[in-house]
């Protein structure tokens, strides 16, 4: 491995905006279910596998279910999102991620998409921000839940880099506390307050400019 850094990005809440198409999935699901399901509850479901979304709105509502059962509700859930999905478009991108993806690119900065969602290429696909990654890895290929690290290093071994020369941007407490498990630079996207353990926070994509990303660059390829 050589000291390049890599620059590992979360999809949902930071490349494109899903969280809605996740809540109303799970809010339509929770309503056939009895379960009262709000935005603020749909927060926890944050960069959690679907799996334990799933169990987790069942604990709220005290239902227990059959293996059979609990497989079912997940591809229902599932089938939601992705019908709400299909229109996705270049327009669901989030403001100025395509500006940091090309200024990357430019300098031949490898990256991957690390993500919890099993539908992360699809999405890519539809906002046509595939061509950027050098490598996916999705809900398809870990078993294990962010705090886990799990997405993260096998992103890092993929892209041939070390973890502690790796960035990684995330909207999720639990995205951040894998990476900061990792050993990677932590970049929190979206609330500071709730994302204190970033080692940087930003708002947006729109806060990050050139001369922090060359500070990045130059800071995370240092590290040994």
């Amino acid at each position: 491995m050589n000291k390049t850094p890599g620059f590992i990005f979360d999809l949902d809440g930071v490349i494109v905006d899903t969280a809605k198409y996740h809540y109303l999935a799970w809010k339509k699901l929770a309503d056939e279910l009895g379960i009262e399901f709000t935005k603020e509850d749909n927060e926890r479901f944050k960069g959690v596998s679907r799996k334990r979304c799933l169990e987790i709105l069942l604990e709220m509502g005290g239902i227990e279910a059959s293996k059979e059962q609990f497989n079912a509700w997940l591809l229902e859930k599932n089938e939601d999102y992705l019908a709400y999905i299909e229109t996705m478009d270049e327009t669901e991108i989030l403001p100025d991620v395509p500006k940091v993806l090309q200024y990357l690119r430019t300098n031949n900065i490898p990256m991957a998409l690390g993500s919890a969602s099993k539908n992360a290429r699809p999405i890519l696909e539809k906002v046509n921000l595939l061509s950027y990654f050098d490598t996916v890895v999705d809900g398809n290929e870990v078993s294990k839940a962010k705090p886990n690290p799990e997405v993260f290093l096998k992103a890092s071994e993929k892209l041939g880099t070390k973890p502690e020369h790796c960035v990684v941007f995330e909207d999720a407490l639990a995205g951040i506390e894998a990476a900061n498990s990792a050993g990677m630079t932590s970049i929190g996207i979206g609330d500071a307050e709730i994302l204190s353990n970033a080692k940087f926070n930003f708002i947006d994509f729109t806060e990050i400019d050139d001369d922090f990303l060359n500070t990045l660059l130059d800071g995370v390829g240092s590290n040994d």
